[in-house]
C-alpha cells in the first residue's frame, strides 16, 4: 500500500477510513464546514514539518473549507474527486470523498495540484473564459463542471475556476486540449 508522506485534511472519520482503504496516511478531520483560528495553527505547524494534501468533498462546504485553508496557508497541495465519484449509494446521504473507491482516492491523490507560493501572471481571464463559453452562456455551468472533471480540478464558478486555472498553472495548451474534448463531447450527445 502507497505511503503518503503529507496530512491528507479532510472532513471527517468516514473520509479517512475510506482514505485508510486506498493508502497509508494520516488525516486531519475538520469534523464539519468551520475551522478555528487554532485549526489554521495547527494545519500550519503540519504544513511546515509534513506538507498538506487537502482533500475535501466536490461540495460547497467542501469547497468552502478548501478556500479557508488555501488562503490562511500558502503551498498547499489539493486533490480533487469528481461529483459523480463521492455519489452515496444509499438515497439521501451527502455527497463526499467517504463513497469514493479505493482507486479514484488513490487516482486523486496521485494527481495532486500544488498551490503556487509566489505570486505569477494571470495565463487566464475572463475573456478566456467567456470565448470558450464557460461564463455569460446558457450552457456555462455544465461545461465549467466537466471542464473541472477533465482538468482534475473540480468545479468551480465563473470566478472560482478563473483563480483555479491561474493557481494551479493550467497551461494553454492543457486548456485548449480540455475545451476541445468538452466540445467534441458536446458534438457528439
Amino acid at each position: 500500500m502507497k505511503k503518503i508522506k503529507e496530512i491528507i485534511v479532510v472532513e471527517g472519520k468516514d473520509d479517512t477510513k475510506r482514505i485508510a482503504q486506498a493508502v497509508n496516511a494520516d488525516t486531519f478531520e475538520t469534523n464539519g464546514s468551520a475551522l478555528s483560528s487554532a485549526d489554521i495553527a495547527r494545519l500550519k505547524q503540519l504544513q511546515q514539518k509534513r506538507g498538506l494534501i487537502v482533500f475535501t468533498d466536490p461540495d460547497f462546504n467542501g469547497e468552502r473549507i478548501r478556500k479557508m485553508i488555501a488562503d490562511a496557508i500558502p503551498g498547499v497541495k489539493h486533490a480533487f474527486i469528481k461529483r459523480r465519484e463521492g455519489v452515496p449509494d444509499v438515497a439521501g446521504g451527502s455527497l463526499g470523498v467517504e463513497h469514493a473507491s479505493a482507486t479514484v482516492i488513490l487516482a486523486a491523490l496521485q494527481n495532486v495540484y500544488t498551490q503556487e507560493l509566489i505570486p505569477h501572471e494571470q495565463t487566464f481571464s475572463a475573456l478566456d473564459l467567456r470565448t470558450a463559453q464557460l461564463i455569460n452562456d446558457n450552457h456555462a455551468r455544465l461545461r465549467r463542471e466537466r471542464l473541472g472533471e477533465i482538468l482534475g480540478i473540480g468545479y468551480g464558478n465563473g470566478k472560482q475556476l478563473l483563480k483555479r486555472l491561474n493557481l494551479f498553472q493550467i497551461s494553454q495548451t492543457q486548456f485548449a486540449d480540455a475545451i476541445k474534448q468538452l466540445d467534441q463531447e458536446e458534438n457528439n450527445e
